[in-house]
């Protein structure tokens, strides 16, 4: 008995979000289950709840599958009061009877034809409803975000991203099937290397936009406030140089230029060449509280003034802390500029770099990496401006309706990601909104 009240006490209770696409609303299920409850002993029980078969079930937790029956809900983490997806495909066969006992609209009523176009007015009302959806459409679609509170503005524009989509699909498709015409042409073959390719590194761009945004931005260089001969310099802290480098015209400044060593001229090659006119062997330099000698190799073609290299660095046993923000040497601890006090320099040169386009109207720098906003000036692209790409060949063509995809990649997923919710909800357009901007 005792055993009894102490599993009664420990059950959890969970709610099933049931959504099927024989049905225009979805259902809620609460059961109380022990924590040692397996997946398939909940399919069981909702089954005999619900009268859904248990191949029918497809439970999501948080937006992932729960695949593995034999996991318990404690492994899987699902604690008491936490709502579970259960998404119900294949009701075909053995199992029509109880679908349509417990669901008495056909299926097809619900099933999106070709031709047939999901109500913008729909996505929009289920954006207003959702800040979380709202707030991924304003920042992977920012035209389709910003129409979102005119319903006219928000139906014409996602029509236009569809359409577009449609159009770019079909030029793809188009594209290889006049490649595949002969199959035995080296070049056709090559092109569609080149194509699958593209897409290969377009859909990983992708990737790393939405998981991993923070590799697209801006890194500021660490510079530090010095003194050369009582002048005061920016110097660009850089352990990968090798020796420590100034300008001409800093040397100018500080009063060593005539300090120069001239027999040690010659020419630094690396990413490109630089005229060195040679090098000061001893002249003073204060770094925080501590005065240090230095050597400089004065170089001609740097775009800044002063560059501390690992020489220095390594003579005086300095180190980067990066989680202080400081650069400690000797004891003595030196704060890193802030954005705003940095020379401009560099910034300068990577307005100047070119642009990689990337999604919803982005750019990209070419050799920073950084990810600039899309021109408020004109509409956003829908897409990428890349050269067609697709699938190998040889893959089989989705089993839904071209306009269903379309729709949903029109709101900022990827085609892959838009099949699989398609599949996990049967085709229902709406649903399979839902289920993306949940997950």
């Amino acid at each position: 008995m005792r055993k009894l009240k102490w599993l009664t006490f420990w059950k959890r209770r969970i709610t099933l979000n049931i959504t099927a696409p024989t049905d225009a609303d979805s259902d809620l299920l609460s059961l109380e289950i022990p924590p040692d409850t397996t997946v398939s002993t909940l399919k069981e029980s909702v089954q005999a709840e619900a009268r859904i078969p248990t191949t029918s079930q497809h439970l999501y937790h948080n937006g992932q599958l729960l695949n593995d029956d034999t996991k318990t809900m404690e492994q899987l983490q699902i604690g008491d009061g936490e709502m579970l997806a259960l998404h119900v495909r294949d009701m075909r066969g053995s199992t029509g009877a109880a679908a349509a006992q417990r669901r008495p609209q056909p299926a097809r009523q619900q099933q999106p034809r070709p031709g047939q176009e999901t109500d913008p007015e729909t996505i929009r009302l289920q954006l207003l409803g959702n800040p979380q959806m709202r707030q991924q459409v304003v920042s992977q679609r920012p035209e389709l975000g910003a129409a979102i509170d005119s319903p006219e503005r928000f139906a014409q524009v996602y029509r236009q991203m569809a359409e577009q989509e449609r159009n770019e699909h079909a030029a793809r498709q188009q594209a290889i099937a006049d490649l595949n015409a002969d199959p035995f042409d080296a070049d056709a073959q090559r092109r569609i290397e080149e194509m699958i390719r593209e897409e290969r590194v377009q859909e990983n761009l992708q990737n790393a936009i939405e998981h991993n945004p923070e590799v697209f931005g801006r890194v500021h260089m660490l510079y530090i406030d010095v003194e050369v001969n009582g002048h005061k310099v920016k110097a660009f802290v850089d352990s990968g140089a090798q020796a420590t480098i100034m300008s001409p015209s800093c040397a100018e400044a500080c009063g060593i230029m005539r300090l120069v060593d001239k027999r040690f001229a010659g020419i630094a090659r690396g990413v490109g060449t630089a005229a060195i006119l040679g090098r000061v062997h001893s002249a003073q330099i204060k770094i925080g509280s501590l005065f240090l000698p230095c050597s400089f190799t004065v170089m001609e073609g740097k775009d800044v003034d002063l560059l501390l290299g690992l020489d220095m660095l390594k003579r005086h046993q300095a180190c980067i802390d990066l989680s202080k923000d400081k650069l400690i040497i000797q004891g003595v601890e030196v704060s890193f500029l802030g954005e705003a006090d940095i020379p401009k320099g560099m910034e300068e040169e990577r307005a100047e770099e070119p642009k990689v386009a990337g999604p919803g109207g982005t750019t990209i720098g070419g050799r920073s990496g950084v990810v600039s906003g899309p021109s408020s000036s004109g509409p956003t692209p829908a897409a990428t401006p890349a050269p067609p790409a697709a699938a190998p060949p040889q893959a089989a063509e989705p089993q839904f309706p071209q306009e269903s995809i379309d729709q949903l990649v029109a709101l900022g997923f990827s085609r892959a990601e838009a099949v699989n919710a398609l599949a996990a909800c049967g085709g229902n357009v709406e649903y399979a909104a839902g289920l993306l901007f949940q997950s």
